[in-house]
Protein backbone atom coordinates (compact mmCIF):
# COMPACT_ATOMS: atom_id res chain seq x y z
CA UNK A 1 0.00 0.00 0.00
CA UNK A 2 1.24 3.53 -0.99
CA UNK A 3 1.89 6.22 1.84
CA UNK A 4 2.62 9.78 1.91
CA UNK A 5 4.40 11.95 4.83
CA UNK A 6 2.34 14.57 6.51
CA UNK A 7 4.24 17.58 7.51
CA UNK A 8 2.30 20.02 9.74
CA UNK A 9 4.07 23.28 10.26
CA UNK A 10 4.41 22.90 14.22
CA UNK A 11 6.42 19.51 12.90
CA UNK A 12 8.45 21.47 10.67
CA UNK A 13 9.65 24.03 13.24
CA UNK A 14 10.42 21.05 15.40
CA UNK A 15 12.87 19.73 12.92
CA UNK A 16 15.17 22.40 14.14
CA UNK A 17 16.17 23.46 10.35
CA UNK A 18 18.04 26.80 10.54
CA UNK A 19 17.61 29.65 7.85
CA UNK A 20 21.61 29.20 7.14
CA UNK A 21 20.46 25.57 6.20
CA UNK A 22 17.92 26.43 3.83
CA UNK A 23 19.84 29.15 2.18
CA UNK A 24 22.90 26.52 1.59
CA UNK A 25 19.56 24.88 0.07
CA UNK A 26 18.90 27.33 -2.45
CA UNK A 27 21.82 28.39 -3.32
CA UNK A 28 22.56 24.26 -4.20
CA UNK A 29 19.06 24.08 -6.25
CA UNK A 30 19.99 27.41 -8.00
CA UNK A 31 23.66 25.89 -9.09
CA UNK A 32 21.03 22.81 -10.06
CA UNK A 33 18.95 25.12 -12.31
CA UNK A 34 21.74 26.71 -14.18
CA UNK A 35 23.30 23.33 -14.42
CA UNK A 36 20.15 21.81 -16.03
CA UNK A 37 19.36 19.04 -13.07
CA UNK A 38 16.37 21.42 -11.74
CA UNK A 39 13.65 23.09 -13.79
CA UNK A 40 10.82 25.49 -12.60
CA UNK A 41 8.47 28.11 -13.85
CA UNK A 42 7.13 31.26 -13.06
CA UNK A 43 5.42 31.76 -10.10
CA UNK A 44 2.07 32.74 -10.60
CA UNK A 45 -0.41 34.91 -8.90
CA UNK A 46 -4.09 36.22 -8.83
CA UNK A 47 -5.37 39.33 -6.66
CA UNK A 48 -9.18 38.32 -6.87
CA UNK A 49 -10.03 41.32 -4.68
CA UNK A 50 -10.61 42.60 -1.03
CA UNK A 51 -6.65 42.75 -0.87
CA UNK A 52 -5.88 38.72 -0.96
CA UNK A 53 -3.14 37.42 -2.67
CA UNK A 54 -3.03 33.87 -4.28
CA UNK A 55 0.25 32.12 -5.36
CA UNK A 56 1.98 28.87 -6.40
CA UNK A 57 5.30 27.79 -7.75
CA UNK A 58 6.39 24.57 -9.01
CA UNK A 59 9.69 23.39 -9.18
CA UNK A 60 10.81 19.51 -10.46
CA UNK A 61 14.52 18.65 -9.22
CA UNK A 62 16.27 15.29 -10.73
CA UNK A 63 19.29 15.80 -8.03
CA UNK A 64 16.11 14.56 -5.49
CA UNK A 65 13.87 13.23 -7.89
CA UNK A 66 10.97 15.66 -6.57
CA UNK A 67 8.29 17.50 -7.91
CA UNK A 68 7.32 20.37 -5.51
CA UNK A 69 4.42 22.51 -5.77
CA UNK A 70 3.36 25.04 -3.47
CA UNK A 71 -0.05 27.03 -3.28
CA UNK A 72 -0.39 29.87 -0.52
CA UNK A 73 -3.08 32.69 0.07
CA UNK A 74 -2.55 35.88 1.79
CA UNK A 75 -5.87 36.81 3.57
CA UNK A 76 -5.30 40.23 5.24
CA UNK A 77 -8.94 40.04 7.61
CA UNK A 78 -7.98 36.44 8.68
CA UNK A 79 -6.01 38.24 11.90
CA UNK A 80 -9.58 39.25 12.85
CA UNK A 81 -10.56 35.84 12.39
CA UNK A 82 -7.76 34.52 14.86
CA UNK A 83 -6.00 32.82 11.91
CA UNK A 84 -2.50 33.45 10.31
CA UNK A 85 -2.64 35.38 7.51
CA UNK A 86 -0.71 32.80 5.39
CA UNK A 87 -2.14 29.42 4.69
CA UNK A 88 -1.71 27.09 2.45
CA UNK A 89 0.31 23.81 1.74
CA UNK A 90 2.77 21.83 -0.64
CA UNK A 91 2.49 18.92 -2.53
CA UNK A 92 5.91 17.01 -2.87
CA UNK A 93 5.52 14.16 -5.59
CA UNK A 94 7.81 11.53 -6.82
CA UNK A 95 9.51 12.98 -9.81
CA UNK A 96 9.06 9.74 -11.51
CA UNK A 97 6.48 8.06 -10.99
CA UNK A 98 4.28 11.33 -9.98
CA UNK A 99 3.15 9.15 -6.64
CA UNK A 100 2.70 11.70 -3.42
CA UNK A 101 5.82 11.55 -1.55
CA UNK A 102 4.73 14.49 1.34
CA UNK A 103 1.81 16.61 2.01
CA UNK A 104 3.64 19.80 3.91
CA UNK A 105 2.60 22.67 5.36
CA UNK A 106 3.25 26.07 3.77
CA UNK A 107 3.73 28.81 6.61
CA UNK A 108 6.98 27.43 7.95
CA UNK A 109 8.31 27.22 4.24
CA UNK A 110 7.10 30.59 3.28
CA UNK A 111 8.79 31.92 5.81
CA UNK A 112 11.80 30.37 6.48
CA UNK A 113 12.32 30.36 2.82
CA UNK A 114 12.06 33.53 2.10
CA UNK A 115 14.46 34.86 5.08
CA UNK A 116 16.87 32.45 3.12
CA UNK A 117 16.28 34.15 -0.14
CA UNK A 118 17.45 37.22 1.55
CA UNK A 119 20.42 35.39 3.48
CA UNK A 120 21.67 34.52 -0.15
CA UNK A 121 21.81 37.82 -1.49
CA UNK A 122 23.12 39.45 2.11
CA UNK A 123 25.80 37.06 1.79
CA UNK A 124 26.79 38.88 -0.62
CA UNK A 125 25.99 42.29 -0.42
CA UNK A 126 25.26 42.98 2.95
CA UNK A 127 28.15 44.45 5.63
CA UNK A 128 29.27 41.57 7.20
CA UNK A 129 29.71 43.93 10.61
CA UNK A 130 26.03 45.17 10.38
CA UNK A 131 24.50 46.18 13.52
CA UNK A 132 20.98 47.47 13.03
CA UNK A 133 17.97 46.84 11.42
CA UNK A 134 14.74 48.64 10.81
CA UNK A 135 11.84 46.09 10.14
CA UNK A 136 8.61 48.02 8.09
CA UNK A 137 6.13 45.41 8.58
CA UNK A 138 6.47 43.28 11.82
CA UNK A 139 4.72 40.36 10.80
CA UNK A 140 5.90 36.45 9.88
CA UNK A 141 8.79 37.95 7.35
CA UNK A 142 9.79 40.41 10.02
CA UNK A 143 10.18 37.47 12.97
CA UNK A 144 11.76 34.98 10.58
CA UNK A 145 14.37 37.55 9.06
CA UNK A 146 15.47 39.01 12.47
CA UNK A 147 16.17 35.23 13.54
CA UNK A 148 17.90 34.89 10.32
CA UNK A 149 20.50 37.66 10.35
CA UNK A 150 20.25 37.64 14.07
CA UNK A 151 22.28 34.39 13.21
CA UNK A 152 24.20 35.67 10.27
CA UNK A 153 25.16 39.80 11.86
CA UNK A 154 26.57 41.11 14.79
CA UNK A 155 22.92 43.26 15.50
CA UNK A 156 22.81 44.77 18.44
CA UNK A 157 19.82 46.98 18.04
CA UNK A 158 16.14 46.78 15.98
CA UNK A 159 14.01 49.12 14.46
CA UNK A 160 10.24 47.43 14.55
CA UNK A 161 7.64 50.24 12.17
CA UNK A 162 4.11 48.87 11.45
CA UNK A 163 0.65 49.61 11.42
CA UNK A 164 -0.31 46.83 14.15
CA UNK A 165 0.26 47.91 17.46
CA UNK A 166 0.35 44.37 19.26
CA UNK A 167 2.81 42.72 15.54
CA UNK A 168 4.87 45.85 16.90
CA UNK A 169 5.49 45.27 20.40
CA UNK A 170 5.92 41.31 19.67
CA UNK A 171 8.63 41.91 17.59
CA UNK A 172 10.06 44.38 20.05
CA UNK A 173 9.57 41.78 22.74
CA UNK A 174 11.18 39.02 20.32
CA UNK A 175 14.15 41.38 20.03
CA UNK A 176 14.79 42.33 23.49
CA UNK A 177 14.43 38.53 24.57
CA UNK A 178 17.39 38.15 21.99
CA UNK A 179 19.51 40.59 24.31
CA UNK A 180 18.89 43.13 21.75
CA UNK A 181 17.68 47.16 21.77
CA UNK A 182 14.57 47.64 19.94
CA UNK A 183 12.83 50.76 19.40
CA UNK A 184 9.36 51.67 17.90
CA UNK A 185 9.95 54.65 15.91
CA UNK A 186 6.97 57.18 14.61
CA UNK A 187 8.80 57.94 11.56
CA UNK A 188 10.11 55.43 8.89
CA UNK A 189 12.69 57.83 7.34
CA UNK A 190 14.91 58.18 10.59
CA UNK A 191 15.31 54.91 10.94
CA UNK A 192 15.67 53.77 7.42
CA UNK A 193 18.91 56.68 7.72
CA UNK A 194 20.55 54.89 10.79
CA UNK A 195 19.73 51.13 9.94
CA UNK A 196 22.16 48.72 8.37
CA UNK A 197 19.71 46.49 7.32
CA UNK A 198 16.04 47.52 6.33
CA UNK A 199 13.71 44.17 5.57
CA UNK A 200 10.35 45.56 4.33
CA UNK A 201 7.10 43.18 4.31
CA UNK A 202 3.96 45.25 4.34
CA UNK A 203 0.49 43.16 3.30
CA UNK A 204 0.95 42.91 -0.64
CA UNK A 205 -1.95 45.28 -1.03
CA UNK A 206 -1.28 47.74 -4.16
CA UNK A 207 -3.59 50.18 -2.54
CA UNK A 208 -1.13 51.08 0.08
CA UNK A 209 0.36 54.45 -1.02
CA UNK A 210 4.43 54.49 -1.18
CA UNK A 211 5.99 55.90 1.96
CA UNK A 212 9.75 54.72 1.77
CA UNK A 213 12.48 56.16 -0.03
CA UNK A 214 15.57 54.44 -0.93
CA UNK A 215 17.32 57.94 -1.18
CA UNK A 216 17.31 57.39 2.64
CA UNK A 217 19.43 54.81 3.16
CA UNK A 218 22.88 55.53 4.28
CA UNK A 219 25.95 54.29 2.41
CA UNK A 220 26.45 50.71 2.60
CA UNK A 221 22.89 49.79 4.03
CA UNK A 222 21.59 46.93 2.51
CA UNK A 223 17.72 46.38 1.68
CA UNK A 224 15.66 43.44 1.76
CA UNK A 225 12.35 44.09 0.21
CA UNK A 226 10.10 41.29 0.11
CA UNK A 227 6.45 42.96 -0.61
CA UNK A 228 6.76 43.80 -3.93
CA UNK A 229 8.16 46.86 -3.28
CA UNK A 230 4.50 48.52 -2.79
CA UNK A 231 5.64 51.01 0.21
CA UNK A 232 8.99 51.92 -2.20
CA UNK A 233 8.67 55.46 -4.28
CA UNK A 234 9.27 54.15 -7.75
CA UNK A 235 11.61 57.45 -8.25
CA UNK A 236 13.53 56.62 -4.99
CA UNK A 237 15.12 52.96 -6.57
CA UNK A 238 17.00 55.43 -8.61
CA UNK A 239 19.26 56.21 -5.89
CA UNK A 240 20.22 52.32 -5.11
CA UNK A 241 23.69 51.47 -6.23
CA UNK A 242 23.12 47.83 -6.58
CA UNK A 243 20.02 46.10 -7.24
CA UNK A 244 19.26 42.16 -7.66
CA UNK A 245 16.06 40.39 -8.47
CA UNK A 246 15.50 36.52 -7.91
CA UNK A 247 14.81 35.54 -11.48
CA UNK A 248 14.99 37.25 -14.53
CA UNK A 249 12.71 34.93 -16.60
CA UNK A 250 10.08 35.04 -13.90
CA UNK A 251 10.79 38.98 -13.71
CA UNK A 252 9.71 39.45 -17.28
CA UNK A 253 6.66 36.98 -17.60
CA UNK A 254 4.93 39.46 -14.88
CA UNK A 255 2.97 42.21 -16.26
CA UNK A 256 3.77 44.39 -13.60
CA UNK A 257 7.45 44.76 -12.91
CA UNK A 258 8.91 44.74 -9.61
CA UNK A 259 11.53 47.67 -10.85
CA UNK A 260 13.00 48.71 -14.23
CA UNK A 261 14.22 46.21 -16.45
CA UNK A 262 17.44 48.08 -16.65
CA UNK A 263 18.23 49.02 -13.35
CA UNK A 264 18.74 45.17 -12.47
CA UNK A 265 22.68 44.56 -12.02
CA UNK A 266 21.64 40.37 -11.38
CA UNK A 267 19.43 38.20 -10.31
CA UNK A 268 20.06 35.27 -7.84
CA UNK A 269 21.42 32.96 -10.11
CA UNK A 270 23.81 35.20 -11.48
CA UNK A 271 24.80 36.38 -7.98
CA UNK A 272 25.53 32.72 -6.94
CA UNK A 273 27.58 32.56 -9.97
CA UNK A 274 30.10 35.36 -9.49
CA UNK A 275 28.48 38.73 -10.70
CA UNK A 276 30.61 41.33 -9.54
CA UNK A 277 28.84 42.26 -6.89
CA UNK A 278 30.13 42.49 -3.81
CA UNK A 279 29.29 44.85 -0.38
CA UNK A 280 30.94 48.20 -0.35
CA UNK A 281 30.77 51.09 1.88
CA UNK A 282 30.61 53.72 -0.13
CA UNK A 283 26.80 52.15 -2.19
CA UNK A 284 23.50 50.59 -1.25
CA UNK A 285 22.37 47.73 -2.44
CA UNK A 286 19.02 45.88 -2.29
CA UNK A 287 17.65 42.44 -3.06
CA UNK A 288 14.21 43.37 -4.59
CA UNK A 289 12.14 40.39 -5.22
CA UNK A 290 8.74 38.50 -5.19
CA UNK A 291 9.92 34.79 -4.67
CA UNK A 292 10.87 31.81 -6.90
CA UNK A 293 9.87 28.06 -6.75
CA UNK A 294 13.59 27.60 -6.26
CA UNK A 295 13.45 28.55 -2.60
CA UNK A 296 10.27 26.57 -2.00
CA UNK A 297 11.43 23.65 -3.79
CA UNK A 298 14.99 23.92 -1.62
CA UNK A 299 13.11 23.96 1.45
CA UNK A 300 10.67 21.71 0.95
CA UNK A 301 13.22 19.01 -0.36
CA UNK A 302 15.37 19.69 2.82
CA UNK A 303 12.40 19.29 5.43
CA UNK A 304 11.39 15.99 3.96
CA UNK A 305 15.00 14.64 3.91
CA UNK A 306 15.20 15.88 7.20
CA UNK A 307 11.61 14.46 8.22
CA UNK A 308 12.35 11.33 7.21
CA UNK A 309 15.85 10.42 8.23
CA UNK A 310 14.54 11.22 12.19
CA UNK A 311 11.17 9.70 11.47
CA UNK A 312 9.22 12.49 12.51
CA UNK A 313 5.94 13.18 10.86
CA UNK A 314 2.51 11.36 10.22
CA UNK A 315 2.25 8.39 7.61
CA UNK A 316 -0.58 8.28 5.92
CA UNK A 317 -2.69 5.65 3.34
CA UNK A 318 -2.74 6.72 0.14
Amino acid sequence: MSEFLYLPDATLEELGIGTGEVADAIEAAIRDKAEGRLFDSPKAAILPGDSRYMMSTLAVGNTEELTVLKTVTVSPDNPARDLPAINGAILVLDARTGLLRALVGANWVTAVRTAALSVVAARRLADPQSKSVAFVGCGTQAHSHLAAFAEMFPLDKVFAIGRGRANVDRLCETARGMGLAAEAPEDPEAALREADLVVTSVTLDYSIEPFLDARWLKPGAFAAITDLGIPWFDAGFAALDSVVIDDRTQEAAMEKKLIAPERVDADLTELVAGAPLAFDAEKTGAFLFRGIAVGDYAAAALAVQRAEARGAGQRIPL
